[in-house]
């Protein structure tokens, strides 16, 4: 009889977890990114915790971790069912070929005196050490961490940080170089709770008898959290969960994201780097606030740990998953577009206005209507919309136009290619293998369809197109086959990376640049610059959203960002076009683009004024912000930068998630609403107002309008900023006539960043010379101009 009623409440249990589950999470429809977690509550599955070393070799750090068995067990207590966890016995028959309690390979390495390597198997055999599309290259090895081992536990030590494995129970232990206890591994009873949180653990699941691990860390009180990818939630992720699986987010208003990327760092000093691509769920103290779990629905974990400070640790990522190459100087120009011009004749008025407006543009960009259907993707311009695209883009070309393309992966049974990809075998095969999806989606891992690909956009590219829209790419069927013989479960988030390497590399072939406009990414995709925000709505929340994406996305690995400057979804306000124009000339790179009109001249005359002085802005800074990209692509920086990328010892810069520094001299703060000023929080050390003058002391809120150009920007006293006159075009700056001007810094040598176009960036420094200032090290040997003086 209690057998009975144990079983009756087990299966209750059940139906209770499936409800709240649809409940909490949302239905699982298709596309809907997983939650990895949920494996981890379902009373059918078993569970394997963590528990001691059997053997360990300290000298090479290798050794076997015994892992518990466990099952989900439920309380009926007060009118309620508390879920638990219970000690289990093994149900596999012959008993005699499994462990009840298995014991699996872990290690430890190291590659550099920042970042450890943790590698978990939830099977039998070595660890995967084949080459990885999500890294720059081959994983170095570092032997300079000094190692010390007792009875109980084995220590290493840099010059950075400390870990310490804890041999029974087993824990891992990361400190900093004073000493100070960054985090531990939690298994169960850390700490002793009523509230059953996830241990450090793998599941073996009853439905396929996949495995998933669930890597538990200790949270401090008062920890922060960033990263994650381009999220559009809070900048500071604890307390959320994230679901790390890549999804055309439909906006930029919810927790879907379009670039989700499986790092984060902590404000304790730290990041962690899953590095997987199958799909990963970060719960950050949501269920349990003392818990950070990392949930990989993969059978092996390979964890990158980073010791330092945020510039250090996303030096130490970049480095090994790959830094951004600095996109070609017109890329940094304005992209004028909309959703879309489709005729030859719109192109060339359009181009001729901007021109008559003096409103200075680098890029016009054709959206999904240059084919002879709209978004019919044959890679073949409309016969009866454009005479002769060559020329063009030849002629735009000689007016200082780059021409953008649009395009996507996915092809529709109408398109005529339809059948010659099908025929090929070039798409992802459905579950059944004996036909593609509803779309027949181009297989980026088999190399005949990327060569057929790739053949598509060379011809445009040697037609004089300038760069690829890289569109779509985060619905690549889960549950497809693919050529490289992985499932959907590994190839899906793989698919942006596939991709933006195919139209990166074909770019870089056939015209020199690197170059794309991709709105899909997964860890790595760095390496192939760039990338913009997505769909936006066109409100204010939505512009402050847009900004928290690209400064999470930032804190990824990521350079290189752009938006939508007005919003996308359907015609710009005109107010909220102006101010998120001011936003977006300030970002690494600035597009206008979304439902028509786009051009300021179909507004007011007023609204063109505002276009021409924003970008005469922008287009004067070049200088500045090109130096700016050539060093942050060196060190893995991006150019949009969390005020506690600049100033971590500062705790205030690590609440504001609404201004932000644009390299490392300039401090903006948008305009989110109409009244024409807004409060700003100002770092430690005294700002100079770009557009009036005036100063202001750092390390405390001022309430502070906006200039001529509708946003707060600031400069830090000493900063040199270095100028030329506006141009039309980025090939018409003259690089010869420099003018730097000097924030405040009054009697001291000051320095800046200078780089010319494809050189790398070199330190000028100016001083005070009675009463001017003189350049002490022009490497230029007296062929550029410089002019230094006071900005006010």
């Amino acid at each position: 009889m209690r057998a009975k009623i144990i079983e009756a409440v087990r299966s209750l249990c059940c139906v209770i977890l499936l409800l709240c589950g649809l409940t909490v999470a949302g239905a699982q429809v298709l596309g809907d990114p997983e939650d990895v977690g949920r494996d981890f509550q379902l009373p059918e599955n078993v569970f394997f915790v963590g528990s001691r070393l059997t053997e360990f070799d300290a000298a090479s750090g290798a050794g076997s971790l015994v892992w518990d068995r466990y099952q989900r067990s439920y309380s009926l207590n007060f009118n309620k069912l508390d879920r638990g966890w219970t000690r289990a016995k093994a149900t596999e028959f012959p008993g005699t070929e499994y462990d009840e309690n298995p014991v699996l390979p872990f290690s430890v390495s190291f590659v550099d005196a920042r970042t450890i390597r943790l590698r978990f198997n939830s099977r039998p055999g070595a660890f995967d050490d084949a080459p990885s599309l999500m890294l720059a290259g081959a994983v170095p090895q570092d032997n300079s961490w000094k190692v010390t081992e007792t009875a109980e536990q084995v220590s290493y030590k840099s010059a950075y940080g400390e870990v310490r494995i804890i041999k029974n129970p087993w824990h891992i232990e990361l400190y900093d170089a004073k000493g100070n206890l960054l985090t531990r591994t939690q298994t169960l009873g850390d700490p002793h709770s009523f509230l059953a949180s996830t241990p450090f653990s793998f599941v073996r699941r009853t439905s396929d008898l996949g495995r998933r691990f669930a890597a538990t860390f200790a949270l401090a009180p008062g920890e922060k959290l960033f990263g994650g990818g381009e999220s559009f939630t809070r900048l500071d992720k604890r307390g959320q969960r994230m679901n790390l699986t890549t999804r055309d987010a439909m906006g930029a208003q919810g927790p879907l994201q379009y670039k989700p990327i499986p790092f984060f760092l902590s404000s304790r000093g730290y990041a962690m780097f899953v590095h997987t691509s199958a799909p990963v769920t970060f719960d950050f103290g949501q269920s349990y606030d003392a818990h950070n779990t990392i949930y990989a629905a993969d059978d092996r974990l390979d964890l990158f740990i980073f010791l330092g400070e945020p510039k250090d640790v996303l030096s130490e990522y970049t480095a090994l998953t790959g830094r951004s190459p600095v996109p070609p100087l017109w890329s940094f120009g304005f992209w004028m577009s909309r959703i879309t011009y489709n005729s030859e004749d719109q192109v060339r008025d359009v181009t001729a206005k901007l021109r008559q407006y003096r409103i200075p543009t680098d890029v016009i960009h054709l959206d999904t209507g240059w084919f002879e259907t709209d978004w019919r993707s044959n890679y073949q311009f409309s016969k009866s919309r454009f005479r002769d695209p060559a020329a063009m883009i030849g002629d735009l070309r000689k007016q200082g136009f780059r021409v953008s393309l649009w395009q996507y992966t996915y092809f529709t049974p109408k398109n005529e290619l339809f059948k010659e990809i099908v025929d090929n075998k070039f798409a992802v095969g459905s579950d059944d293998g004996a036909r593609p999806f509803e779309d027949a989606v181009l297989d980026m891992s088999n190399p005949a369809a990327v060569k057929w690909y790739q053949d598509k956009l060379a011809a445009l590219l040697k037609m004089g197109v300038g760069a690829i829209k890289v569109d779509f790419g985060e619905n690549a069927p889960i549950t497809g086959r693919y050529f490289s013989g992985r499932s959907g479960l590994y190839e899906h988030n793989l698919y942006p990376l596939r991709y933006n390497k195919a139209v990166a590399d074909v770019t870089k072939e056939v015209t020199g640049d690197t170059i794309i406009w991709a709105r899909s990414a997964w860890a790595g995709s760095q390496r192939y610059p760039l990338h913009w925000g997505g769909d936006a709505e066109n409100t204010n929340s939505a512009m402050a959203a847009e900004l928290r994406a690209g400064l999470s996305f930032g804190l990824s690995g990521f350079t290189y960002w752009s938006h939508d400057v007005g919003g996308f979804v359907d015609r710009a306000p005109r107010d909220l076009y102006r101010r998120w124009l001011a936003f977006g000339v300030l970002t690494s790179h600035t597009r206008a683009h979304g439902a028509p009109p786009r051009e300021p001249w179909e507004y007011d005359a007023g609204l063109v004024e505002d276009f021409r002085r924003a970008l005469d802005m922008r287009y004067s800074l070049m200088p500045y912000i090109y130096a700016q990209a050539a060093d942050s692509s060196a060190k893995g920086h991006p150019m949009l930068r969390t005020l506690f990328f600049e100033f971590p010892q500062d705790e205030t810069s690590w609440l504001v998630d609404d201004e932000y520094m644009f390299g490392s001299d300039l401090l903006v703060a948008p305009l989110f609403d109409e009244s024409g000023s807004r409060k700003v929080y100002l770092p430690p050390g005294a700002w100079i107002d770009y557009q009036t003058g005036k100063s202001y002391e750092g390390a405390r809120w001022h309430e502070i309008a906006v200039g001529a150009v509708p946003v707060v920007l600031l400069a830090k006293s000493g900063a040199v900023i270095p100028h030329v006159k506006p141009a039309q075009n980025t090939g018409e700056i003259d690089w010869n006539d420099v003018e730097l001007r000097v924030f405040g810094g009054e009697n001291k040598t000051l320095s800046t960043l200078f780089a010319l176009p494809n050189e790398k960036p070199r330190t000028l420094e100016v001083a005070p010379s009675g009463k001017g200032w003189t350049i002490k090290n022009d490497f230029s040997n007296g062929k550029i101009k410089w002019t230094v003086r006071k900005a006010f």
